[in-house]
């Protein structure tokens, strides 16, 4: 009996020292400097530089905060534009694709993106499109229009991961505010229109980054997850380019309504996603 009331009464020590991993997605169009397409090729070398010069300056700010560990995913084009000879040295980098939980299942502290973009149809987002600007028209998920950002989000909260930081441009940073009004947002250039924008110097950009990131640390166990209500739909329209095969119907979980749209049903994020990723 002795050696139970122990054991439970050290279980919030051990909580408490659990390590702190931060998980960072990033992404191309929402870095500072980067306004036209041709900037978003992976092996752009400008890209390159600026992108991981905002992903350096954001996880310095993480270990400041008191990040224990901070994992970063290549979630650009096919994630070939990050090195892990560039990168910041206590960083790891995740490359290639991931399964359709993201990596979530984890458990990560908390998630942060970089360089992040709006969902598709905003005005004055800079290159805004929902996961493939060439492949997809509009996604919904619940009926609500959506992109990355509150894809990601929702998986996120399935674990019940919090997302703590957001840098990317003006839509992007309104576009989180939406869902998570407590993480710390950096919009490091504001949007003329889809390729046209002021931005921050690299420099600046990157100390206001750095300085969102420490704070963001301290949102940890503020900021709720973020949650979608279940059954979850997630509907997918296509470009007129790209119109449904014959056989999309026989799909699992699959409701096509028209040419280019098909409608998935799960009883959470995670299947509906998974069902969508499926082929």
């Amino acid at each position: 009996m002795r050696f139970l009331i122990a054991a439970i009464l050290a279980l919030p020590i051990l909580h408490a020292q659990s390590p702190k991993t931060i998980f960072l997605i990033t992404d191309a169009e929402g870095v500072g400097g980067v306004c036209r397409q041709e900037q978003t090729d992976p092996k752009d070398p400008e890209m390159r530089q600026l992108l991981t010069g905002e992903i350096n300056a954001a996880v310095e700010g993480l270990l400041a905060g008191g990040a224990d560990e901070v994992i970063v995913w290549d979630g650009h084009d096919g994630s070939q534009t990050l090195s892990t000879l560039t990168i910041h040295p206590k960083a790891k980098l995740v490359m290639g694709g991931l399964s359709a939980s993201m990596l979530m299942e984890r458990r990560f502290t908390a998630v942060g993106y970089i360089g992040q973009h709006s969902k598709a149809n905003i005005q004055r987002g800079i290159m805004a499109h929902s996961y493939s600007s060439l492949g997809i028209q509009n996604m919904l998920l619940n009926g609500k229009p959506v992109g990355e950002i509150d894809v990601i989000a929702a998986m996120a909260g399935h674990f019940d991961t919090p997302v703590i930081l957001l840098t990317g441009d003006q839509a992007a940073v309104e576009e989180l505010r939406q869902i998570v009004p407590g993480a710390e947002m950096v919009a490091v250039k504001e949007g003329l229109g889809r390729y046209n924008c002021i931005s921050l110097s690299a420099e600046e950009a990157r100390n206001r980054i750095r300085e969102a990131a420490q704070r963001s640390m301290a949102k940890i166990g503020t900021v709720k997850p973020y949650k979608v209500k279940s059954p979850v739909t997630l509907q997918i329209e296509y470009t007129t380019r790209n119109s449904l095969s014959l056989d999309a119907k026989y799909r699992a979980g699959a409701e096509v309504l028209d040419d280019r749209t098909i409608r998935f049903k799960g009883e959470d994020i995670l299947e509906a996603w998974r069902l969508y990723r499926s082929r």
